[in-house]
């Protein structure tokens, strides 16, 4: 018995299954991920110009800062600060400036420097949400984006006591790693030379300039013109990363797969060196531990490579300090950035080795996020937020009973 000829609809179907699916060529994905990239950094700079005119025009930040006497809060306070303006370069030079007028005490400016490490990797932690969809890619990126935050955590809570308890011993208050760091300021006696503009600010200033015309338009005030600048600068990065990622998934991620597992994250000290290399370059460890979040959430790096990148990545950052630094007359400022590249050194030291700790915690609040979301709001909330504003309310409520 002959079967029925097929009915046309049938026919049409199985003609567009056969016909094989146009790819988007390689060098339009290749201009459509290069547009996502310069959205994408235009909206780091976006945002930070924005929290930075809020905190100018509302004195927070200063006012926040002049409360630093006290070690503790002043680490708090770099925490805050550094998560208000997307930036520990920022909070670095703002830091170099209170010690300048005096308004910091050398000796709790180091603290406050510590907390700026910890701040800055907020932004990592609000990348990784913009893959909350796709649980398998929202655990990988979150837990790349908790390495970078766990690493400068455990690194503080090594060299905060050393620092502190040693600086009881000492008559000027200075602890073991800001005494060495002014050693060394006082032995290397660098000539002040110009600190350099950022070749990724000056490609995006446009951008910034556009949203700041923007605000200025549709705010009264310069406080409110800040926050709305930041808010969409928030917005625009999310939505840069959205499509960023909806490119890695595509052709390119396999192009690119080969050349990221076979030769920039090969060895976990490869890994290093490209974190090192590419934040001194683009002269921001927010740039660049970013972009590395949504690459570990496609696949494309490993994450027992996304730590040694992220360290290589802080003290890249420590450049641009120093830099800056040599520009400050005052002595205290070039004291500031030596020690935090001594930090970073320190943290590279103890949690190389011991990077299996760092990675296995991140791992585990990584996967608990990834089954419930809930956990990822806590923990940005929680220790960017929470813990600081109850931490410098505790102890100037303390201060104050004494």
């Amino acid at each position: 018995m002959s079967k029925p000829p097929p009915s046309s609809s049938g026919t049409q179907r199985a003609a567009l299954a056969r016909e094989p699916v146009r790819e988007v060529p390689a060098w339009m994905r290749g201009i459509y991920a290069g547009l996502c990239l310069y959205l994408f950094l235009a909206a780091l700079n976006v945002l930070g110009a924005g929290l930075g005119t809020f905190g100018r025009a509302s004195d927070f930040l200063t006012q926040l800062f002049a409360y630093g006497e006290n070690p503790f809060i002043a680490l708090l306070a770099g925490v805050l600060v550094t998560m208000i303006v997307q930036s520990s370069s920022f909070t670095s030079a703002l830091i170099v400036t209170l010690v300048a007028s005096g308004e910091m005490t050398l000796g709790t400016a180091v603290f406050a420097i510590m907390g700026a490490n910890i701040g800055t990797a907020v932004t990592g932690v609000i990348v990784a949400l913009a893959n909350m969809r796709i649980k398998r890619n929202f655990r990988r990126s979150f837990t790349a984006a908790l390495m970078h935050d766990f690493f400068n955590i455990l690194t503080v809570l090594v060299v905060f006591p050393l620092e502190f308890v040693s600086g009881l011993f000492h008559e000027a208050g200075r602890g073991i790693f800001s005494r060495l760091a002014g050693w060394l300021a006082d032995l290397i006696g660098l000539d002040e030379v110009a600190r350099p503009n950022s070749p990724i600010k000056l490609i995006t200033q446009p951008v910034v300039d556009l949203f700041n015309m923007i605000g200025g338009w549709l705010t009264p005030t310069l406080a409110a013109q800040g926050l709305l600048v930041a808010g969409l600068g928030l917005l625009l990065m999310f939505v840069a990363l959205i499509f960023m990622v909806q490119n890695l998934r595509g052709a390119l991620l396999r192009h690119m797969d080969g050349l990221f597992r076979t030769y920039f994250f090969r060895s976990d000290l490869r890994a290093y060196g490209v974190g090192l290399v590419s934040t001194v370059l683009v002269q921001s460890s927010t740039i660049t531990s970013s972009l590395m979040v949504p690459l570990a959430g496609a696949g494309v790096v490993r994450l027992r490579r996304v730590l040694p990148f992220m360290m290589g990545a802080n003290l890249g950052t420590t450049v641009t300090s120093v830099l800056a630094a040599t520009a400050n007359p005052v002595a205290a400022a070039m004291t500031v950035a030596l020690f935090h590249v001594m930090f970073n050194l320190t943290g590279t030291a103890i949690w190389w080795p011991l990077r299996y700790i760092p990675l296995k915690v991140a791992t585990w609040y990584g996967k608990l996020a990834a089954r419930q979301t809930r956990y990822a709001f806590i923990f940005l909330i929680g220790v960017f937020l929470v813990i600081p504003l109850l931490g410098i309310g505790a102890v100037e409520l303390f201060t104050s009973l004494r």
